[in-house]
């Protein structure tokens, strides 16, 4: 079973100052900020992750160390694309990708169909090849108590 791998991502960011939070690209108007090094979105940390666990290649940090000023504020959109170049210069392809975001607020689900397209165009797959959805955590822990939010993904790579 050479032609196909899988990893999985997980990514947080406790809530900060701010008007807005970044998810899966989308900019999201929020009574909070996140705390972050670059822009903070989760959905793309978590699958960036995942791509690159995939791999074998190290997780985000070990590409886009927060101890970098050139990611100071960087949109996370340029970490997947890199990912996708990662993945191509090694032969291999996002096959389909699947997200969930875990928080109580911002609501996602409005919100989703625009997180996938983004995806999607960054990875150069089709649509029905994302997945972008949400749960909350039932007001239990950081994410149920409001004080940050999470993402979780999983990627299938095959060989390009």
């Amino acid at each position: 079973m050479t032609d196909i791998r899988v990893g999985q991502g997980y990514d947080v960011h406790a809530f900060g100052e701010g008007d807005h939070v970044v998810l899966g690209g989308v900019r999201i108007a929020h009574e909070r900020g996140v705390l972050a090094h670059s822009d903070g979105d989760v959905v793309i940390h978590a699958l960036c992750d995942a791509l690159l666990g995939a791999l074998a290649l190290g997780d985000i940090g070990v590409h886009f160390p927060p101890s970098d000023p050139r990611w100071k504020d960087c949109d996370s959109r340029h970490f997947l694309r890199h990912c996708r170049a990662l993945l191509a210069g090694r032969g291999w392809r996002a096959g389909n990708v699947d997200v969930t975001v875990v928080c109580e607020r911002p609501k996602v689900a409005a919100h989703a169909p625009a997180m996938r397209a983004n995806l999607a165009e960054d990875l150069g797959i089709g649509l029905d090849a994302v997945s972008v959805k949400a749960t909350t955590s039932e007001k239990l822990g950081f994410t149920g108590r409001g004080e940050g939010l999470a993402a979780m993904a999983v990627a299938l790579l095959v060989r390009a």
